[in-house]
């Protein structure tokens, strides 16, 4: 069914969200098997990943073909923009669990824990030898003597390395705007170079952490929130490095018009929140 002006346009029924459901289960089912230590949980975490990968190909390329083939009508594309929107806003509240579990643990669990805060009486009933300061790795040092990560060196590096992309891809919409197929695939390609380049630094950054500092996952509670935080930005940083690659081949082949160019915006959306979330992890993860 097209989209005229007072139609919205019905796709035709699709397999992709049977596929979804049967590739998380695999998915789940494989980690659930290999946390137990069953040898066959990588079969279904291969095969869920493998079906995900598909998944995404296929659907995606179906919105292409519909898109360009003028299905689409502005209230299509206004459910686009308010479905990304509602997809970065929970996004948002999924690093605000985050950083609200860091605020919780640095600001009263630690403190209670040191005989200080409104649960300071437990200090003399749990860990009376306990002292508040932060980085710990709580009661006992799990995991031994530990050195904490400083905000200079590479996470100053990648806040600047961040702070450029999001110029580049600004660089890139300007060019969209103005009809400049250059200036698109320009911006886009350093976009996507200063993106990998963050991540290969982090995982510098990691191997300094794990080898060097003595900082793992296992370094009690400053250990955990520190690879969660940066390690869930690192995989948003690198899922939309991807986006970003798509995009760069759809705009080397012409797909996108200064009025027609929804999935650019919606991938530099996604951009810009990367940015905005790494410079709260620097200043409240690195620097405070």
């Amino acid at each position: 069914m097209s989209a005229g002006e007072g139609n919205y346009y019905i796709p035709d029924p699709s397999p992709w969200p049977i596929i979804t459901m049967v590739a998380l289960f695999s998915l789940f089912v494989g980690l659930a098997l290999m946390i137990n230590g069953v040898a066959i949980g990588w079969f279904g975490i291969i095969l869920g990943i493998a079906l995900l990968a598909y998944m995404f190909y296929g659907w995606f390329r179906d919105v292409v073909i519909e898109n360009l083939s003028d299905k689409y009508n502005e209230q299509v594309d206004r459910s686009f923009r308010y479905g990304m929107f509602w997809f970065i806003a929970s996004e948002v509240f999924f690093f605000i669990t985050f950083f609200g579990a860091l605020y919780y643990i640095r600001n009263i669990s630690v403190e209670w824990l040191g005989g200080t805060g409104y649960l300071a009486a437990t200090h003399e009933h749990l860990y009376d030898q306990f002292t508040s300061h932060w980085p710990t790795a709580g009661p006992g040092q799990l995991g031994g003597e530990f050195q904490a990560m400083g905000a200079l060196g590479i996470p100053a590096i990648n806040t600047l390395i961040l702070l450029t992309s999001g110029a580049t891809i600004t660089w890139a919409h300007w060019g969209l705007k103005l009809d400049n197929q250059k200036t698109l695939v320009r911006g886009l390609a350093a976009t996507i170079a200063l993106g990998l380049l963050f991540v290969v630094l982090q995982v510098w950054e990691y191997h300094h952490a794990y080898k060097e500092l003595n900082l793992t996952l296992e370094s009690g509670v400053y250990g955990s929130t520190f690879y969660m935080l940066t390690g869930f930005h690192g995989l948003h940083v690198t899922i939309g490095a991807i986006m970003l690659i798509s995009i760069l081949a759809r705009s080397m082949r012409g797909h996108f018009t200064p009025h027609n160019h929804f999935a650019f915006e919606a991938v530099a959306w996604y951009w810009h929140f990367v940015d905005v979330v790494w410079l709260g992890l620097f200043i409240f993860v690195y620097w405070f």
